[in-house]
């Protein structure tokens, strides 16, 4: 079975950092996308940051861009989210998504094409 299993969530003051970790496991390929999403009660979910796990191509949502950085480890097929000068507006569950069928630029803007999903971590910042 195909799981993802985040990771390192927790309160941070603002200005902080956090980091936060997806294990990835089950499913086999060369290179294929994974993603940050984060989701706030009553709101629609928004994608962070996506990655290629083949060749390591990245993207950002603008609010992130130059704060938060997406990285990748295959020998331990998992993905990290280094979160640093932390706003409140950041405080959100944070989901790891695993392959989509189209292109990984794009799905930032495209939870739905996401095959597989993880059960999310809280992260807080006060």
């Amino acid at each position: 079975d195909v799981q993802l299993v985040e990771s390192g969530g927790g309160s941070v003051q603002a200005g902080g950092s956090l980091t936060i970790s997806c294990a990835f496991s089950g499913y086999t390929s060369s290179s294929y996308c994974l993603a940050w999403f984060r989701q706030v009660p009553g709101k629609e979910r928004e994608g962070v940051a996506t990655i290629v796990t083949g060749y390591g191509g990245k993207w950002y949502d603008s609010s992130v861009k130059g704060r938060f950085t997406i990285s990748r480890d295959r020998t331990k097929n998992s993905i990290y989210l280094q979160m640093n000068s932390l706003k409140m507006e950041d405080s959100a569950m944070y989901y790891c998504a695993a392959v989509t069928d189209g292109s990984c630029a794009a799905a930032l803007n495209a939870p739905t094409s996401f095959r597989y999903w993880g059960q999310g971590t809280q992260v807080t910042v006060s």
